[in-house]
Formats: C-alpha cells, structure tokens, sequence
C-alpha cells in the first residue's frame, strides 16, 4: 500500500488564521482598502477621508468616510432618493441621477466645513475634465478619494459619473477622463460633448424620442404614465409629467438647486407612545389571589357543566 501523506495534520490546524468576517462574506477586499485608509507616518491622526459610492437596485448612495481604530466614521452622505427634493423623483440610477447625487454630496460637504465659498467648483456642466486646484490664498480643496469596493470600474461606469459630480462640486478627487463617457481608447481622444449628454439626461431623450417613433407600446410601458396610488409601484417619466423634451431642463434645474440649497431635510419625527411602560411585577400574595381566582373560574365552569348534564340525564327519564 502506497504511502500518503498528510498534508492537513495538528500542526497545520494549530497554525491556521480565520479570515475576516466580511472576508469570508466576499463583501471587503482587505487588499485594496489597506491601500485605501494607511496614512503617512508624519501625518498620524489625520483622517484620510474616502468618496463611497455604492450603487443598488434601487438607488445610489454616496458616503464620505474616514477610518479610525474604533471603525469607519461618516463624516457626511447623500442618497439619490433626496433628488426628489430637486425635482427628480424617477431615474434614480441613471448616470445623471448619479452626478447629481456626486455633486449634492460635494456642496453638502463643502457648506459643512465651510468651504463651499471658497471652493465653488463648475458651475456649468459642460462636461469638460477638471480636477480642484488649491487656492492662492486659504486652505486646500477638501480631497477624497474614490472608494469603489468591488465593482469594477469601466470606461462610462457610473461611479466616474459621481466622481465628475463631486469634482465639479469643489472635491478635490484625484481622476482622469479615461474612463468617462466620450473617450476613446483607440483615438486616445475625450469628446466631452458626450459626456455632457449623459450628465444632463439627453440619453434618456433620445431613447424616449427613439421609443414614441418606433414602438409606442414599449415608450407606454417603460416612460408612460402608470399610477402611482398603489405602493411601491415604479415611478415613471410619464407619472412625474416629464417628456422627452423637458428631461434635460430638469435635470439642469435640479443642479442649480442643489447649488442654492444642499442641506438635508429632517424627515418626520416619529411618535412615540412616552406613557407605555412595562408591566409591574406581581408580589406573592397577588399570584397566590390569582392562582385562587382561576381555580374558583374553572370550578365554577365544570359545576355549571354537571349540571347541565343532569338536567339531560331526568329530560332522557
């Protein structure tokens, strides 16, 4: 019989690591964000703030955030469901919403240190590349840097959409145009006419106008107007009163108020019933009494049962 050899043995158990929880959920790649929160030596104790874009089936959330040895800290947020406060309230995906949302988190954030004076950014979206250069005089732009996670990042990914928005809001985000809507990989050339057509939503015009031509049932199903009365039913173009003709107004509209007014709204606060309290604890001689009530209840219940039964019995006779 050949000889096999043990490779799992006691000392390769002794010696083994357990990874980290959310390792062994595949949800951090340690690697990366190793690279993302070590901080120089001389600047100890500085936080190294991070732009966390997270994108759902349902929205885009969009987090500054810096690491401590207790844990992460936000230090602020912006969630693309707020853009219905700026009148966008369908598309919260699309790559528009996500600029948007990059520059809601930018002016919020700016306004919170008191920076937003200092640090206007693009007041335009032209769609040009640009990148927050320092002041002559006053303190640094604010600089962050992107935080992906595990998505991958491809040429006219949205994550470059947030990124552009909060570099055009006064971030200072270390990017390149390579992997904006509009460059080309062969021509090494960067149109920005295209990336200005995703960022105000003439994307989504062109395809509504493509759609009312071609197949006006499918225009019906994916922009028409559907109702909104019954929850958690999809809002649509159509439900908002938005045609093709007017998505790119409302987007532009939707970046100067986010400019005239980044703060976040308090939602409703919730009522709490301050008079309910626990129920106070019953001393022996209250159980005993209810002891002795409960026995009394069922006697009762089986005497009148035996009664009745009797009263059968002679009606029988």
């Amino acid at each position: 019989m050949p000889f096999v050899k043990v490779v799992k043995n006691n000392a390769y158990f002794k010696r083994f690591q357990t990874k980290f929880r959310r390792r062994r959920e595949g949800r951090t790649d340690y690697y990366a964000r190793t690279r993302l929160v070590l901080q120089d030596k001389n600047k100890y104790d500085s936080p190294k703030y991070r732009l966390v874009v997270r994108i759902s089936n349902r929205k885009i959330i969009v987090q500054v955030i810096y690491a401590t040895l207790k844990g992460d800290k936000v230090l602020t947020s912006a969630y693309s469901t707020e853009l219905s406060k700026y009148g966008v309230s369908t598309g919260l995906k699309n790559y528009a919403s996500a600029y948007a949302t990059g520059l809601l988190v930018a002016r919020r954030l700016l306004k919170q240190v008191g920076l937003d004076s200092a640090y206007e950014g693009e007041t335009e979206a032209t769609g040009e590349y640009c990148v927050t250069e320092a002041n002559e005089e006053g303190s640094n732009p604010f600089k962050v840097i992107l935080d992906c996670g595990l998505t991958r990042i491809c040429p006219g990914s949205r994550l470059m959409a947030v990124v552009k928005g909060a570099s055009d809001g006064g971030l200072y985000v270390p990017h390149n145009e390579k992997n904006f809507a509009g460059y080309s990989k062969e021509d090494k050339k960067f149109e920005a006419e295209v990336m200005q057509g995703r960022i105000t939503g003439e994307h989504v015009a062109d395809y509504m106008t493509e759609m009312l031509d071609e197949s006006p049932e499918k225009y019906q199903q994916l922009f028409g107007s559907k109702g909104i009365e019954k929850k958690n039913t999809r809002v649509t173009y159509g439900d908002c009163g938005i045609t093709a003709d007017g998505v790119v107004s409302m987007y532009e509209k939707c970046f100067a108020a986010i400019r005239a007014d980044p703060t976040r709204t308090k939602g409703a606060a919730c009522k709490v019933d301050k008079k309910f309290r626990n129920t106070a604890k019953r001393t022996h001689a209250e159980r005993k009494a209810a002891i002795e009530a409960k026995k009394e209840e069922l006697q009762a219940a089986q005497d009148a049962l035996d009664e009745s039964s009797e009263e059968d019995e002679d009606d029988d006779e």
